[in-house]
């Protein structure tokens, strides 16, 4: 499971920037195994994070790793990603999910059964949205588009991960935002 993107070197000791792609940051901070995936190779190698902390306003973390000691070895990684075992993640409260979850369910009108599309994204805001592209049998003129579909229970009530299931139920207007 991804957890974030080197984007550049730190200063001359080798520390690195990682851009956080996790509901769970805190594991920037905390040493140990992480994996590490190269620009175009197909297998994460296991990479010791030493230390790491948050730069505030910038929404990034410095991060040490074993064995990258200088700006040159550091440059090396960037547009590297890092990820963490699936069975890392944390358990998760009643009606909260992981994103990775969510991503390729199906979406559903709840009252009709029909088939909307697939969700693509899941965007933070002030309440999440989720992303779905519309399937061709929903709407021809609408296939391949896109609509944002606030993540909150009024308009979202079923959530269904072992079906791979999403119904909704859209306030008017809603699904007509990309015509």
């Amino acid at each position: 499971m991804e957890i974030g993107k080197i984007v550049a070197p730190q200063g001359l000791g080798g520390e690195v920037r990682v851009y956080p792609n996790t509901d769970f940051p805190e594991r920037f901070e905390e040493a140990g195994t992480r994996w590490m995936l190269r620009p175009g190779e197909c297998e994460p190698q296991p990479v010791e994070l030493l230390q790491g902390r948050y730069i505030e306003g910038k929404n990034l973390y410095v991060i040490q790793l074993e064995g990258v000691s200088d700006r040159t070895a550091a440059e090396n990684l960037r547009d590297c990603r890092l990820f963490v075992p699936i069975s890392d993640r944390p358990e998760l409260e009643e009606g909260e999910f992981h994103v990775i979850d969510l991503i390729g369910l199906s979406v559903f009108m709840q009252e009709s059964g029909d088939l909307i599309g697939t969700v693509v994204d899941l965007l933070p805001s002030g309440h999440d949205l989720l992303e779905v592209k519309f399937d061709p049998a929903f709407d021809e003129k609408k296939a391949g588009k896109t609509v944002l579909i606030p993540f909150v229970m009024e308009i979202v009530p079923v959530v269904d991960l072992e079906n791979r299931r999403i119904e909704i139920t859209p306030p008017p207007g809603l699904l007509s935002i990309n015509d």
